[in-house]
């Protein structure tokens, strides 16, 4: 025993010494990059008309008459804007843009409204070739009814007026929204409907407080798509409209354009306040509008 007690004691094993971290280079992602730069060019090509279009309207006619290319303007001006407003019918072609892009999306969002409840809730016959009529429908060229159209606004006296151009309006918005609030409704479960009527609830009732509040992102989303086609169509407006009385913003900024000189500085000055209440709207409307357009896709 105390030979085991007087043996040298063995020296204890030092501690391995711990590992020196090696620095790590920073991965590229390439798929990351390449993505991030499709989506500046895109930008850049989607945001880069506008930016020139609003450097031109501040920049003075004499300057844009100077030859050479120069982008950003040496002075900024507002001369095309007080000259637009001043010398030209602008406001009256404003006025007529928005009564008339306001009163097609009142008329259309109506008729597709009732349409797409009828379509969606019930079942009857004729409904299948009801649907495939209105599909037809969106694949007729708008250059092909100039004609008949012109003919028939004649007829109601409804010619270079601005109901006339609500109706013609209506009659291409309205079945695209149809389809798109049919398909939103598609989404929504029968059992509220039932249950809206065990509570004692008449069709009318259930429409207007079960319903309605819950198509609201469908309804935001028809009505931007309708205003956006109203305010930006030129064809009918050039066509069925001769007077400033009725006709638009789109036939107005057309008429700045001559057969020897372009006013590039009114032009521009006037495209930039059409686009205004466009992106306001977009702003407003965003997050319904969103929400309205991917429930109206994926359902039905």
């Amino acid at each position: 025993m105390s030979a085991v007690l007087d043996r040298p004691l063995a020296p204890a094993a030092s501690p391995a010494p711990a590992p020196v971290p090696i620095p790590r280079r920073p991965r590229v992602r390439l798929g990351s990059s390449l993505v991030h730069g499709a989506v500046a060019l895109w930008l850049a090509a989607t945001l880069g008309p506008y930016l020139v279009m609003l450097l031109t309207s501040l920049t003075s006619e004499r300057e844009l008459l100077t030859p050479g290319v120069n982008p950003i303007p040496e002075t900024f001006t507002l001369d095309a804007y007080v000259e637009l407003f001043r010398t030209t019918q602008f406001l009256s072609y404003l006025g007529n843009s928005v009564f008339t892009a306001f009163g097609t999306v009142a008329f259309s969002l109506l008729v597709a409204m009732a349409s797409a409840i009828c379509l969606s809730r019930f079942r009857f016959r004729g409904r299948t070739s009801m649907l495939t009529a209105l599909l037809i429908a969106q694949l007729f060229p708008a250059v092909l009814l100039v004609i008949p159209l012109q003919a028939e606004l004649r007829t109601v006296g409804l010619l270079d007026s601005r109901w006339g151009l609500i109706l013609v309006y209506s009659t291409f918005a309205t079945p695209f929204a149809t389809f798109l609030l049919k398909n939103f409704l598609d989404g929504l479960p029968l059992e509220l409907d039932e249950a809206a009527s065990i509570d004692g609830c008449s069709p009318w009732q259930m429409v207007r407080h079960v319903l309605l509040p819950l198509m609201r992102p469908g309804l935001t989303a028809a009505g931007t798509y309708i205003f956006i086609f109203a305010w930006n169509e030129l064809l009918y407006a050039l066509t069925f409209t001769s007077t400033p009385a009725a006709q638009t913003i789109p036939v107005g900024l057309q008429l700045f354009i001559g057969e020897y000189q372009i006013r590039w500085d009114l032009l521009t000055a006037g495209g930039v306040l059409a686009a205004i209440p466009v992106l306001a709207g977009f702003m407003v409307v965003q997050r319904q509008l969103i929400s309205g357009l991917t429930a109206g896709a994926v359902k039905g």
